[in-house]
């Protein structure tokens, strides 16, 4: 019998990708569910890639309960769920309480909600299978391995279109070289995100939710070659790595496919023309936002979390707008940080109410610059 499948967030960099995965194993996935926001002419091309049977564009009133009915109805087995963005929160809550598993490339909402949506996983029985390339990394090393025994989890980075800049001249970074990632294919948002490296600041506070680990256990490296995508440290020395080429159809066929492997349609890593791998301790003065989001880690607050990434996210609109500059987002979340209540939300719903007003900060303190 077929596993069904559903794809949020279709047409973007993520979700193309699974569009190809799911393609190519066609024997072995039923795809009765596409969404994208806006883009109907790209929902509509993948809906004939996949003879989908549903399509939704989110951008529509009702669309979010629309997804959960029809997940319903057609007993769907698993969400790929490729949108990103912080308004995603309850989407991706309630597929959870639905009792659905879900493949996640969506880190804002374990980011700002991971408390709520971690304990709800565990109450319905559903699994969250990563799909970002460092968190599969760490779920593929963690197979068999007991938790007691790991002294370190290293998530790697690329270090993004500038890790070689000298901090001084940050200051005259512009979008478009911004918007240039050396390694990976993304969207824009994610690929400030890491041209800022608050997007690995953020998938240590996901892996700190998804693997139920301690801050103090969670450590970040700079790997410009991007084929180690995360490797973990035990207590007896050991350490064990996860390689691959930088595509992410392979941790979107890891999450699909498991317990399985099933085709990704990426080649191996050929050791003898890769030659050398590199690895750089990252630059806290230089990536002002990284250090603020590893600070925010070890204080375990759930509420700073949400306000960092609420504060990040609009910062980030309006830099790609022109309205603040690169080095003004880092001062934009330090201030909505100032402002933050660190009383965690005790649902969802008050979740997405502190998102909203760390918003409408963060706007309000971009207003002024």
């Amino acid at each position: 019998m077929k596993k069904r499948v559903a794809i949020i967030g279709a047409t973007g960099s993520v979700g193309s990708a699974g569009v190809e995965v799911v393609k190519a194993n066609s024997d072995i996935f039923e795809t009765l569910l596409l969404t994208a926001h806006s883009n109907e002419k790209g929902l509509l091309k993948a809906k004939e890639i996949l003879n989908a049977k549903h399509t939704i564009l989110t951008s529509k009133e009702n669309s979010h309960n629309d997804i959960i009915n029809i997940i319903n109805d057609e007993q769907i087995d698993i969400v790929l769920f490729a949108a990103a963005g912080v308004s995603c929160v309850k989407l991706v809550y309630d597929i959870v309480h639905n009792g659905t598993h879900i493949a996640l490339a969506n880190k804002e909402s374990i980011v700002t909600a991971g408390k709520l949506i971690i304990e709800e996983a565990k109450n319905k029985g559903v699994k969250i299978l990563p799909v970002d390339s460092e968190h599969s990394a760490i779920f593929q090393c963690l197979m068999g391995q007991r938790k007691q025994y790991v002294s370190k989890i290293t998530l790697t980075a690329s270090g993004g279109p500038f890790r070689y800049r000298p901090g001084d001249a940050f200051e005259y970074i512009n979008i478009s070289e911004a918007l240039k990632h050396p390694n990976w294919l993304m969207g824009s948002k994610i690929t400030i995100d890491s041209a800022t490296m608050i997007n690995k600041g953020l998938e240590l506070i996901e892996a700190r939710y998804l693997f139920d680990m301690e801050p103090d256990k969670l450590d970040v490296i700079i790997h410009p070659e991007s084929i180690v995508h995360s490797y973990i440290t035990f207590t007896d020395g050991s350490t064990i790595a996860q390689m691959g080429k930088p595509d992410m159809k392979t941790p979107i066929a890891v999450a699909l496919g498991y317990p399985e492997r099933i085709c990704s349609l990426v080649e191996p890593v050929d050791m003898f023309t890769q030659k050398s791998l590199t690895f750089l301790k990252p630059d806290l003065e230089k990536f002002k936002c990284l250090k603020i989001a590893m600070d925010v880690l070890q204080k375990d607050s759930n509420a700073l979390m949400t306000a960092m990434n609420a504060a990040n996210e609009e910062s980030v609109k309006s830099f790609l707008k022109g309205s603040i500059a690169f080095q003004d987002i880092p001062y934009v979340i330090e201030d909505v940080l100032a402002k933050a209540d660190i009383t965690d939300a005790q649902n969802i719903l008050e979740a997405e109410e502190n998102i909203i007003k760390y918003q409408k900060f963060a706007a309000e303190i971009i207003s002024k610059q």
